[in-house]
Order: structure tokens, then sequence, then C-alpha cells
């Protein structure tokens, strides 16, 4: 965590950013990037998508007891109503057949989604498939027409410091254009599972998301995604985009498959930081801590252990701990992989028969999100009581719409969470993301069982500000 993050009260909001592409014959910036952006503007389109939100207005500061004679006397006043929501994204065609590549959080949710082609005409869209962990999505305009698409560049290749332009609809001002720099590569923002961000310093706002990143040759090199925001404000230069390399692997599956194949390991992993390094004896604070190994796993029944520490995975480094699950996740599922592995202060080989994501038990109770939740769980080791955030909680309080999380119910005496409300949202642990009561409550079991003693959490307030909060629990 760098020093700004721990300094403000940041939010990482989500957006549909636009960039135009520069002249492919110039190595040097062009006088103008007209012609360009005249060439690439019919391959982006805007989106937008509407749901049906369900409210129940309470007009009394109470709620009747469940057989309450005044029950049905005021039933009239506590009536279930319904609104039109609409969210606004970006995207770009790929295909002349009219597929288009946009974020999954402009689309989830959606009841239908409506596909406007440069500026002039609006056709209805369907998913094709959808991937949560990178938040993507492809969708297929339902048309007969033809359609001019873009392709997608070597995103490897992108240097800090290249120019790019976007083209988007920041707050439904569709065709919108802006310019730039890269400005980093591989920033890990804890957004998604598989954080490999481009950053860059094109004005990106609320509305971009989904929208293309192009390098001067018009080719998509990114995804814009999101943005840091300090506050309420907007665009302060920071915006971040999926590489087109990764992105480009995971839509090919989704056109083939409507879904994606990942491989799969089985193993919960931490950092390795300089005092385990040291107990370890390893030369250096590299590599991925494996905290549990999922029974039955990939990883079990090839011998991996509790406390290994992997260091290499398919001839490759594992550099940060943050790395091993995209190299897996890249894998083919079926692959046989060998793994250099450190333990008990020697260095070892294990072969590898990567599983699928997808089938594992892991994937499918991250994917449940929406359990009942009228069903609390006290965390002991905490003393409070949770439950599942829902679709309703997210409506409501109108927070990102791929929020996933954990809401606080009840604080009991002598708990550790003395910077904790009822009410507040637990969005990480330890950055890892939470997705559900169970999987929080099992990532504080294994958090006290390796010996740290401080949580590291991020939390949505009762006033939907997000801030990042350490815990003693000892």
């Amino acid at each position: 965590m760098t020093n700004y993050k721990r300094a403000f009260n940041i939010s990482l909001i989500f957006v549909i950013l636009s960039f135009s592409t520069f002249s492919a014959q110039s190595k040097t910036t062009p006088i103008s990037f007209a012609d360009l952006v005249e060439k690439l503007m019919p391959s982006v389109v805007n989106i937008s998508s509407t749901q049906t939100i369900k409210t129940t207005a309470n007009p009394f500061p109470f709620q009747f007891p469940p057989g309450s004679p005044f029950e049905d006397m005021f039933k009239e006043f506590n009536k279930p109503t319904e609104r039109k929501a609409t969210a606004l994204g970006s995207g770009f065609i790929i295909d002349q057949k009219g597929i288009v590549v946009t974020n999954n959080h402009v689309i989830q949710g959606a009841e239908d989604i409506f596909v406007s082609v440069n500026g002039s005409k609006d056709y209805k869209a369907k998913v094709i498939g959808k991937d949560p962990y990178m938040d993507l999505a492809v969708l297929q305009i339902e048309s007969d027409e033809n359609f001019k698409p873009v392709g997608f560049g070597d995103s490897d290749k992108a240097r800090v410091g290249d120019w790019v332009i976007a083209i988007g609809n920041p707050f439904g001002f569709g065709g919108s254009v802006t310019s730039g720099i890269i400005s980093s590569r591989n920033r890990d923002v804890g957004l998604t599972r598989y954080d490999d961000f481009i950053q860059t310093d094109a004005s990106i706002n609320q509305g971009n998301s989904g929208g293309p990143l192009f390098d001067l040759n018009g080719d998509v090199i990114g995804i814009n995604t999101a943005i840091i925001a300090p506050g309420s404000s907007g665009s302060i230069g920071i915006g971040f985009a999926i590489p087109s390399n990764p992105a480009s692997r995971v839509i090919d599956q989704l056109i083939k498959y409507g879904e994606t194949k990942r491989g799969w390991l089985g193993v919960r992993i931490q950092e390795v930081t300089k005092e385990i390094a040291d107990v370890e004896k390893l030369e250096q604070a590299t590599g991925a801590l494996v905290a549990s190994v999922s029974e039955n796993s990939p990883a079990d029944k090839a011998g991996i252990k509790d406390g290994d520490i992997i260091l290499e995975f398919d001839g490759k480094k594992v550099d940060t701990m943050r790395k091993l699950p995209k190299l897996v996740a890249e894998t083919k599922v079926g692959r046989k992989v060998t793994l250099k592995i450190w333990r008990n202060q020697k260095l070892i080989t294990k072969k590898v028969l990567l599983g699928r994501l997808e089938s594992s038990e892991q994937f499918k109770e991250e994917a449940t999100t929406e359990p009942d939740t009228s069903k609390y769980i006290k965390v002991e080791k905490l003393k409070i009581s949770i439950r599942n955030l829902n679709k309703k909680d997210i409506s409501e309080r109108k927070l990102p719409k791929s929020t996933t999380g954990i809401v606080v119910m009840e604080i009991f005496e002598n708990s550790p969470l003395t910077s904790v409300s009822v009410g507040d949202v637990i969005v990480e642990l330890q950055k890892k993301k939470i997705i559900n009561s169970n999987q929080f409550s099992n990532l504080i079991k294994e958090t006290i069982k390796t010996g740290e003693d401080t949580l590291y959490l991020a939390i949505y307030n009762s006033s939907n500000q997000r801030s990042y909060i350490t815990i003693k629990i000892k």
C-alpha cells in the first residue's frame, strides 16, 4: 500500500473511458489526431442498460412485528415500489457482425442493453459472456448489418511515456475524445482478482468504463475500467485500463464458450514479508506463501503443503504473491506444470496437473453472492454478527454495482473492531476481496492461524465513503 493511499480517503470509481488514437505513420506526436479519431469513431459505442429496482418505503421509524393487529392497518403505507435505473458506459466493436467488448460492471444486473453506434443509431444487444473476475463482458448487437471493428494491439509492447487516446461516453456525452500518456504499468489497486492495470493520465470519468485505450497505430491496448478519485471528485489524471493481452484471451473464451476456463491450483496464498523471508532463510522477500491447500485440489494431489513458498511456476518467476494467480489463470486447463518450491530452507520441485477454476468448490462458493440475507453469521474472533451484501443494499446505498462484501449487523462487547460501526460494509480483508460471509469468516480464521495480529480492512461507512483501517486483534 503506497503512502498516498494511506494518506487519503480514496474511492475507486468505475468509469467508461474514451481514448482517441494517434497517427499510425508517425513516430512523433502528430499535429492533430483528427484523422485517426475519424477513422476509429464508428467502432466505439455508447452503452446504456436498464434494470428494475424494487424498494419498500417505510414512513415509520419502527417495524410492526409479524402478526401485529397494526400490520394490516398500515400495510398500505409499506407497499413495494418499482423504478427503472439506467447505467451508462462505453464499449468497442471487435467483429463486423457486431460483437462488442465492455466492462462487466457496465451491464451487471441489466434487463435491457442498448448500444449506440457512431452516435446515430441505437441497437438492442444481448450478453454473450461475462467475467466478473477481470470485469469484462462481451455483447452481440442484434442486427444483420455489418459494423466496423477495431483490433487489439500488443499491450506488452506498450511503454511508460507512450501516447494514448480514448473515445467514450463520459457523463452521457458520447463520442468524447481525450489523450494522454501511459503513466505506469502493472498496477495492482485491489480492484479485481487479476489486477495488472495500465495507468494513464488521459481524462477518464464516469461513463467511460468499457471504452478502448488506443495506441498511435489505432490498436486497442487497454480497456478503460477505473479511476482513483479522492472524495467525490472526478478525474484527477489517474486512470486504469485492463491490458489487451490478458483481456483478449478472456474475450476469446467468452466468445467461444460463453464462459471462462482458467487454470486452478487450489491454494490460498499470502505475501512473503521480509520477516518471513528471514525466518525461512530466503535471500529476498519473494514468491507466494501457501497459507492453506484445498482438499483434493491439484496442489493437494501434487503434495504441496501449508507453509511452502512457491518461487517459480511453469518456468516463470513468482516475484510477488499477486503474480501467481495471474500465471495460473492464464495456463491451459489440464496442463502439467512444474513448480519450484522453498520448503524447510531447501529448494524442491513439484509437478502439478492443473484443474479448472470454474469447476472448483472455491469458485462456486465465491460465485454465490446472493444467499439468504436474513441469516446472520457470528464471527466469534471479532465478536461481531454479519450478513452478505446484496443488490438491494448496493442500490439503496448507491455503491458501485460490482461491490461485494459483508454488512456488519451487530458489534458485541469487547469487540476489537472499535473503528467499525453497525451498518458498515467490509469489502476487503488483507487486500483480498470479500465475496460473502462464509468466505470472510474463513479468511479471519486463516489470518489468525498465520500469526498475524493486525487486520487490514477496506470499508464503506454510513456515508458510503470508502477507506482503509487497521485493527489489532491481540
